[in-house]
């Protein structure tokens, strides 16, 4: 078998180990030992590319081959961080656009097997047609629930949001006070579109929070919020506890089952971390649009 040679730029990140981050010889030679055991696994499932170029799917493949091999959870955890650090300092190189397994964790990979509760097809179809619209109330509540599942939001995102987040001319939300206070921009279905265009022109005003409380006008509660999904879930007949979370994931699911790329997903709902990273989202013009328009349309029949 022919031995396996890293590669020259990897050997210069253990270079820069060794003479520059004084790591002691022994963990040099570890971190080796894990760069030569992933290429090596690598070159056969991912032929001719770069351990900096992988994706974080590449990576969880040879962590469940390595579970599967029979390697223990201290024994991955070290090479992960071994890993890291090699993708770090690609990344600081400028030789990746990112580190594909920045604040990854093997707690990250075993809760990616358990799905977080989410709503069927049908079971959101029926959350949103029992949302009523004959009182101002009801078409508020009505477009809470629009907003959390057509777009993915959080709730303390859409508690925050602004008249002024709403950008017009490109049908977008602008989200200020993202998780980490990271600001994102997101595409709003046409259907969603529409009756927030009417909700704007019937609340008036040009500032102030976009949902404000039903007696005192001042900003909506985390708690009424709740409330509203809450009583949309019981009239819709939807048995199991339904949460202003609960639509976040069903969002992200549903595009998810509808084939749209995992960084488009993580772009629309503001994830940072690689299993939730959207940093390839500039290559996909035009795509975030069309991921939202599958969901919250209503059939004309319905209208």
């Amino acid at each position: 078998m022919t031995r396996l040679e890293l590669d020259a730029w990897i050997e210069g990140y253990l270079s820069y180990l060794r003479d520059v981050r004084r790591m002691s010889p022994r963990t040099v030679v570890d971190v080796r030992c894990t760069l030569k055991k992933v290429s090596g696994f690598m070159a056969q499932a991912r032929p001719g590319t770069p351990l900096w170029k992988l994706t974080l799917d590449d990576y969880l493949h040879w962590l469940n081959e390595a579970r599967a091999a029979g390697r223990s959870e201290r024994a991955l955890a070290k090479e992960l961080s071994h890993l890291r650090g090699l993708l770090d300092y690609a990344w600081r190189s400028g030789r990746a656009d990112r580190n594909a397994l920045d604040g990854f964790s093997l707690q990250d990979s075993l809760r990616r097997q358990a799905e977080p509760r989410s709503l069927t097809l049908d079971e959101a179809q029926r959350l949103v047609h029992a949302c009523p619209r004959e009182s101002a109330v009801q078409r508020r509540s009505r477009l809470v629930v629009l907003l959390l599942y057509g777009c993915g939001l959080r709730t303390s995102e859409l508690r925050q949001l602004d008249v002024q987040d709403v950008n017009v001319e490109r049908q977008e939300i602008f989200i200020q006070h993202g998780k980490g206070d990271r600001q994102r921009t997101i595409p709003v279905p046409a259907s969603v579109w529409t009756e927030l265009l009417a909700y704007l022109h019937e609340r008036g005003g040009t500032r102030g929070p976009l949902f404000r409380t039903r007696f005192r006008g001042t900003r909506i509660r985390v708690v009424e919020i709740g409330e509203i999904v809450k009583a949309a879930a019981a009239q819709a007949a939807i048995p199991d506890k339904t949460t202003p979370r609960t639509l976040r994931h069903t969002f992200g699911t549903h595009l998810m089952d509808a084939g749209v790329d995992l960084a488009v997903i993580a772009s629309l709902m503001g994830h940072r971390t690689p299993n939730e990273t959207g940093v390839y989202l500039h290559v996909l013009p035009g795509k975030t649009q069309a991921a939202v328009e599958s969901l919250v349309g209503e059939k004309e029949e319905d209208r």
